[in-house]
């Protein structure tokens, strides 16, 4: 339910006794669920179908067609009260600590400490950051040409990759279940939103929009972009929510980094509503790879204080050749599905495919079916039961909304999952 706070409490929670005169308004959503998943633990989740939040909105009319906004939304983790979901399971991923054994010949304890370093078992998967707002953080000005928002907010293209999605960013079924990194969760397949930036938006009585974003020094999703740009061109009418959207970020020495091109959508008609989507996810020069040879200056390097400065160096630039390889991503991916309306919920069935086009060849199909019964509406229960074919190296597994499954025990594993769960929005 949308609460409207009087002065007093905006003045003791805000301290800016001006926003007096502003509308504003706290909302969320409370979704948490029981999880069954092959190779991992049957658990409680937070996060099934949506994203457990808790946020604060408000408007302020300026006059002459101007209005000032602010959005403030916060992660909340209902299983554990925290901000930081951890993958559903602790099966580790081999992909990304492919070829460190060429370190054995100079010595066996290199890969093994590095293996340790890259791999740490209930480690923060989402919100690394421990951000208070990581979810939305913007403020903004509405005019009769368009809105400009500054701060955290989602990226164009993937707003479009979620409109595609038949099971709407959440759940088992959720498409970016096949679309991590190579073989499974190692890298981001879309950033999600991005910090540091500034957002010019438009929507047309027509029902066509577009937004154009560009990211300063320190944007993207984790933070490490040293620039950031995306748009997308959308229509909203008749049935339809269709949209093309694309997002490109250059790592911190500007190189072109993680470029995502989505195009797809919904169309309501009837009982049914048919969902189709293509994403496609290039990265050569991944944005995390400063994050893995901080890994090697902080547990390798003092054991290599002992050995000449070019040894060092050389062993140093071998294991960034490994992770540079190791995270680059050539991929296309699509998806199909649909959803019909059946006693007082709806059916959700969808197939998608990810054709990972390195040398790995790691494809996986993901095939999912759903029911979501409205008790009310705010409330829903969901059941949904997915299952993911891997090839090669790939060990996807179904996660949620609210965290990634993690990885199968081996690769080339099945991944399955079951869920039921509900979900309340205030």
């Amino acid at each position: 339910m949308n609460k409207c706070l009087i002065a007093g409490l905006i003045g003791s929670c805000f301290a800016l006794p001006a926003l007096a005169q502003s509308s504003v308004q706290i909302y969320g959503i409370a979704d948490a669920g029981v999880m069954w998943q092959k190779g991992g633990p049957t658990k409680i989740i937070s996060g099934g179908a949506d994203g457990s939040r808790i946020g604060f909105k408000g408007t302020e009319e300026i006059g002459n067609g101007y209005k000032a906004i602010f959005n403030l939304e916060a992660r909340v983790e209902l299983d554990t009260g925290t901000q930081q979901p951890t993958l559903i399971n602790d099966n580790r991923g081999f992909y990304l600590a492919r070829g460190l054994d060429a370190f054995n010949a100079a010595d066996p304890r290199i890969a093994a400490g590095l293996r340790a370093a890259l791999y740490v078992p209930g480690a923060a998967a989402v919100n690394q950051e421990r951000a208070l707002f990581d979810r939305t953080a913007m403020v903004g000005l509405v005019t009769p040409v368009g809105a400009v928002l500054l701060g955290r907010m989602y990226t164009p293209g993937y707003e479009v990759f979620a409109a595609a999605d038949t099971f709407e960013s959440g759940t088992a079924g959720t498409w970016g279940g096949i679309t991590g990194g190579t073989a499974g969760f190692t890298a981001l397949g879309a950033d999600i939103r991005s910090q540091e930036s500034i957002q010019y938006r438009i929507a047309h009585p027509s029902g066509f929009g577009g937004s154009i974003m560009y990211g300063a020094r320190n944007s993207g999703y984790l933070g490490r972009y040293n620039k950031f740009r995306a748009a997308a061109v959308t229509y909203k009418a008749n049935g339809f929510d269709l949209g093309l959207g694309y997002n490109h970020g250059y790592d911190q020495q500007n190189r072109p980094s993680l470029r995502t091109f989505t195009a797809g959508g919904s169309y309501s008609m009837d009982a049914f509503k048919f969902f189709a989507g293509f994403h496609s996810q290039r990265n050569e020069n991944s944005a995390l790879i400063a994050d893995y040879l901080n890994a090697w200056d902080a547990s390798i390097a003092p054991a290599l204080a002992a050995q000449p400065a070019p040894v060092r160096a050389g062993l140093r630039n071998t294991f960034q050749n490994i992770m540079r390889a190791n995270t680059t991503q050539d991929a296309n991916s699509y998806q199909l599905g649909l959803h019909y309306k059946l006693g007082g919920g709806r059916v959700m069935a969808s197939y998608a495919h990810q054709n990972d086009r390195t040398a790995s060849d790691s494809d996986a199909d993901l095939y999912a079916i759903g029911y979501d019964y409205f008790l009310s509406k705010r409330t829903d229960i969901y059941t949904v039961a997915a299952i993911i074919k891997n090839q090669n190296d790939g060990q996807y597994t179904p996660g949620t909304a609210g965290s990634p499954g993690g990885f199968t025990k081996l690769p080339g594993d099945d991944g399955r999952a079951f869920q039921v769960g509900i979900r309340h929005r205030f």
